[in-house]
């Protein structure tokens, strides 16, 4: 009796390997799905350390969404590559149901590159906005003015690979909007701030860029300072540091003459002082002479 339950305790221990091993359950589900998968295949699914049932889960959702040409050596490829394998699938499933191009290929390539792939698709589908940060422009008559930009884009599937990400977009759209103010007054910019957002949007700022941009709006537009009443005030503090400047040197200048003046007038007094000194010695010599009263005088 004991040996029978050890037998028959063999034989589903057995049978459970076996099943495990032989994923005959899988690969029934398969066949009733509309899948044609080799059993074998699922065998030597173990052997090279990949789960069957992810293999063949993911096999059966494609061919129930009518996605083609997509066979269990491409998934196995890509779950040995580290990939997401569940991530690409929903992505290949969305974008076949909003009709968007999107090969097994692309979708295997931007998941290994890193991105979300399904979140691409459905950003893809469904636009979002990027928030650019104030930008601070100059108009042409120097008022300087601070706007908001919102910038409405969705994903570009083909340039997903290699494409620049949001900041290149925030920094062009920040670019070209400083260039439109500069070439405008304020009261232009105030009065039509969409004639610059279409304008920008001409550009073909999403030239390069993972993104597709569908809209640029000028949320709000804030006065800053005056740059031209500024520069004109410190021009002519500028101005007038140089005329006081000049002015300072006139006056040391003048200073400097008068002083020569000075000095001149007490170089003349000292001659006349010495001039004046030397007449009592002509007239005691003239005294003595007898020339004093214009003839000698006999002594």
């Amino acid at each position: 009796m004991e040996f029978s339950l050890v037998v028959v305790g063999l034989i589903i221990a057995g049978a459970v390997l076996l099943f495990y091993v032989i994923p005959v359950n899988l690969w029934i589900t398969a066949i009733f799905s509309g899948v044609n998968v080799n059993l074998f295949e699922l065998f030597f699914m173990r052997f090279r350390k990949v789960p069957p049932a992810l293999i063949v889960n993911s096999l059966i959702l494609v061919t129930k969404a009518g996605i083609k040409d997509i066979h269990t050596n491409l998934l196995e490829t890509h779950y040995l590559a580290k990939g997401n394998l569940p991530n690409v699938i929903k992505a290949l499933i969305v974008a076949d149901k909003a009709n968007l191009n999107l090969t097994f290929k692309q979708a295997t390539a931007i998941d290994l590159a890193g991105r979300d792939v399904l979140e691409a698709v459905q950003l893809s589908v469904t636009p979002y906005m990027i928030l650019v940060p104030k930008i601070t422009a100059v108009s042409t008559d120097g008022i300087q003015l601070i706007a908001e930009a919102r910038v409405t884009v969705r994903t570009n599937i083909q340039q997903l690979v290699g494409g620049a990400g949001e900041e290149t977009v925030k920094a062009r759209v920040g670019q070209g909007i400083i260039s439109m103010v500069g070439e405008r007054n304020y009261l232009s910019v105030l009065e039509r701030p969409e004639e610059i957002s279409k304008k920008v949007l001409n550009d073909g700022l999403d030239a390069g860029t993972a993104f597709e941009i569908l809209s640029i709006d000028i949320a709000d537009i804030n006065i800053g300072i005056n740059i031209g009443a500024k520069l004109q005030i410190d021009q002519a503090q500028a101005d007038l540091d140089v005329a006081n400047a000049k002015a300072e040197e006139r006056r040391a200048m003048a200073v400097a003459l008068e002083q020569e003046m000075l000095a001149r007038v007490q170089q003349a007094r000292a001659e006349v002082i010495k001039a004046e000194a030397e007449i009592p010695v002509a007239l005691s010599g003239a005294y003595r002479k007898g020339t004093f009263f214009g003839k000698r005088v006999k002594a």
